[in-house]
């Protein structure tokens, strides 16, 4: 429950301190002087969006704390998940900086948005006029039918396992459509990958190749330049050869008198070993030389197929082809594992199906027993409020559809009237009669929710009178298990309240300021006087106020 609430520089407020106590309080005030600018500082803590129009003085910042006693309503796993300190009276602090930025805090630690919404739905209700309209929502209803039937972890799971289904359902549609764009691209590929195979391509090949068709396909001209060499280097009178032994003799007999003439011998003589190779090495080539026209038209064929390829996939290189044919090995073999992925995902699919529906079943069977007992209990407490004839239909029906909630379709049909057919909500049901109809929801719902705080805004409209004094009775009866605020402008229901509190403006020289404060005993009778009779209060007021006091 809400303890205090603390308005700093907040709308017309500009200072503002109460506490609140368990039970039934009352909010009243005039049209206009600011009962709507509480509920609005409330919002805020409570994690709605801010801006700068809060700002009463637009050059200091706004300051909203409220406390709050949450020792009985199990809280603490909440905290612990969002990793903040519990405290048995906790205090939730938003600020809006002049600059137009907010921040807010939980037992003084900083929090988001999300988490403050977060843990606000554990700890108020505000009901306000148009909520009431949102009876007519089939959301709604099934909202209030699941209450009742104790749904509420059986459809989180649902919730859970549904979207891990459209999951599922999303992933295999993609799967499927990249299936069927591979099939069409499949037999070209496998065309293209078959001929790449054939070809038995490997890397540095293509260089290879083309240094031996060079070789074979001008094997006349290199053989007679080999042959011409080695004659060159070994004729037996001139020769290269003969002439470097003569140069190494000639250099042995002067070698021993400087060193300058060692150094030239040892260099004629590594010269002479270098060439004694090299001719070694050309009469190897010169026996290895063949003319094989053979050979070379294979390795001609080869050449071209290889050329042919790179022309066909736009490479340059052997080793782009090989990586080329590994992409297509992958992409053939790709749709090979999307066929095993598509057959799992439908396994899944099909087992998530039962899973489902087994627990829509759960939920259904839960609200065809819920149904009765919603509607006996409306019919209850509508005859107090002056509905004697009120009938509810509420049908059910199973569907082959997964909506967030189950597979149910719900009609919520009302009779206000003997004699009158069923219609919908929204429909046949006046303002008044929705009002009465939405704090006999309120009413039920408090016997199987621990929400700490509920707070009706003027939830009293279009009704007057006993019915407006039964309303009140309805509202006390639930304050006895929950803290409840009424913001009425009834005094059949404000004389109802524990505590009383009121809502006034007063003007200070060129500025409006709103305020809110607990009156005493005799204030609230003159107040509830002024809601009987208007500002001239009547000695006949204050008696009937005293009357529906007591």
């Amino acid at each position: 429950m809400i303890t205090s609430l603390s308005i700093k520089n907040y709308a017309l407020i500009e200072k503002l301190s109460i506490d609140f106590s368990k039970g039934f309080s009352i909010i009243t005030g005039e049209t206009g002087a600011g009962k709507s600018i509480i509920l609005g500082a409330l919002g805020l803590v409570l994690g709605k969006r801010a801006d700068l129009t809060s700002l009463k003085n637009k050059e200091e910042k706004c300051v909203i704390e409220a406390q709050f006693s949450i020792s009985k309503y199990n809280l603490r796993p909440l905290f612990e998940a969002n990793d903040l300190d519990y405290e048995d009276e906790t205090i939730i602090r938003r600020e809006i900086l002049s600059s137009g930025k907010s921040r807010a805090f939980i037992n003084d630690s900083p929090v988001n948005l999300q988490e403050l919404q977060e843990l606000s739905l554990f700890l108020i209700d505000i009901h306000s006029q148009h909520q009431t309209q949102e009876l007519s929502e089939e959301k709604v209803q099934f909202e209030i039918i699941d209450a009742i039937a104790n749904n509420s972890a059986t459809i989180l799971e649902y919730q859970t396992l549904l979207k891990s289904y459209k999951s599922d359902k999303s992933k295999l549609n993609f799967l499927l459509n990249k299936q069927a764009e591979s099939y069409k691209e499949r037999e070209y590929n496998t065309f293209l990958l078959d001929e790449l195979m054939a070809a038995n391509l490997k890397s540095g090949e293509q260089e290879t190749l083309e240094a031996d068709f060079e070789k074979l396909n001008n094997v006349e001209i290199i053989k007679e330049s080999i042959d011409k060499s080695l004659a060159i280097a070994n004729e037996e009178q001139i020769g290269v050869m003969h002439n470097l032994k003569e140069i190494k003799f000639s250099l042995q007999k002067i070698a021993s008198f400087s060193p300058e003439y060692s150094s030239l011998l040892e260099r004629i003589s590594s010269l002479a070993i270098e060439f004694d190779d090299i001719t070694i090495e050309l009469i190897r080539c010169s026996e290895k030389l063949i003319n094989d026209p053979e050979q070379l038209e294979l390795i001609n064929q080869k050449l071209q197929l290889i050329y042919n390829l790179q022309k066909k996939h736009q490479s340059s290189t052997v080793d782009e082809l090989i990586e080329i044919q590994t992409k297509l090995e992958n992409s053939v073999l790709e749709l090979g594992n999307l066929e095993q992925e598509i057959a799992f995902l439908n396994d899944s699919l099909q087992q998530k199906t039962k899973d489902l529906d087994t627990l829509s079943e759960t939920i259904h069977e839960k609200r065809i027993q819920a149904v009765p007992v919603l509607s006996q209990k409306l019919i209850s407490i509508l005859e107090t409020l002056g509905m004697p004839y009120v009938r509810f239909k509420i049908d059910l029906n199973k569907t082959s559809n997964y909506f967030e909630n189950g597979k149910d379709e719900l009609q919520f049909l009302f009779s206000a009237n003997k004699g009158t057919d069923f219609g919908l909500l929204k429909k046949v049901a006046s303002g008044g009669e929705m009002s009465r109809i939405m704090l006999a929801v309120k009413a039920i719902l408090a016997q199987y929710s621990k929400l700490p705080t509920l707070i009706f805004d003027e939830i009293d409209s279009g009704v007057s009178g006993e019915i407006a004094n039964r309303m009140g009775e309805i509202m006390k009866e639930m304050s006895q298990t929950m803290q409840i605020f009424a913001i009425t402008h009834l005094p059949q229901i404000a004389a109802k309240g524990t505590a009383h509190f009121k809502v006034s403006k007063t003007i200070i020289g060129e500025d409006t300021q709103s305020e809110l404060r607990l009156l005493s005993n005799e204030e609230r009778v003159v107040e509830i006087a002024q809601m009987l009779s208007g500002t001239v209060v009547t000695e006949s007021a204050l008696n009937h106020a005293k009357a529906l006091l007591n």
